[in-house]
């Protein structure tokens, strides 16, 4: 069989094998001498501070997106189901910062925000002096982050629009596309493929991210 016909689930391994060897050395590179140093802790106001571990579960951090959603505006329970739809890769700071090696547009941190998306939104806020890419060490600068971007998308939004998206519905989609795509929809534009599946997932996420930010 030739090249061309063989399955495409095939050509990945070679990117597969090159990321792992880049987290390989990156964990290396980055791996204490002697007894192990305390991660990097997050400088926000909100609580304790939280270290990333490669452990990971949205719902340990409801306290943090229940804090942001207050002090935002936003809901708590769209806040921690976009932790969920963004919950499909690793989130190990020495694996995201090998990938981006790979992959220079990656995104960082457990909410998996852009960098120019990042300087956008830290612009005259209490987070205007942290970096992008400190965001795969500090978990809860991250959910700040994506709490005030979705704040900021939220004020685009027209006081009416004729779609039959609800406005968690349009801001998660605007979170995942961007603002101009978010007001397409208001506008009746019907979503992509892959727009559609973040919908889909975040219905799917919708009642245990109601439940984590209830417990927490």
């Amino acid at each position: 069989m030739s090249d061309s016909t063989a399955p495409r689930r095939w050509r990945w391994i070679p990117v597969a094998v090159f990321v792992v060897a880049l987290y390989v050395i990156a964990r290396a590179a980055n791996a204490p001498q002697g007894e192990a140093s305390s991660p990097s802790r997050s400088t926000s106001p909100v609580g304790s501070p939280t270290p990333a571990t490669s452990a990971y579960d949205p719902a340990s951090y409801a306290s943090p997106v229940n804090t942001w959603a207050r002090r935002t505006g936003v809901s708590a329970q769209l806040l921690m189901a976009i932790l969920y739809n963004e919950a499909y890769k690793p989130h190990d700071p020495p694996f995201e910062r090998a990938w981006q090696k790979y992959k220079p547009d990656a995104s960082f941190g457990i909410a998996n925000m852009h960098r120019a998306t990042f300087d956008e939104v830290k612009k005259g806020r209490g987070l205007a002096n942290r970096r992008w890419d400190e965001l795969p060490d500090d978990r809860d600068l991250s959910i700040e982050a994506e709490a005030w971007y979705l704040h900021d998308l939220a004020a685009q939004l027209p006081i009416t629009w004729a779609a039959a998206y609800n406005k968690n519905e349009l801001l998660a989609l605007g979170y995942n596309t961007g603002a101009g795509n978010m007001l397409a929809f208001t506008r009746g534009a019907t979503p992509g493929s892959q727009a559609q599946s973040y919908l889909d997932k975040l219905h799917a996420n919708w009642a245990k991210a109601g439940r984590a930010v209830s417990a927490g």
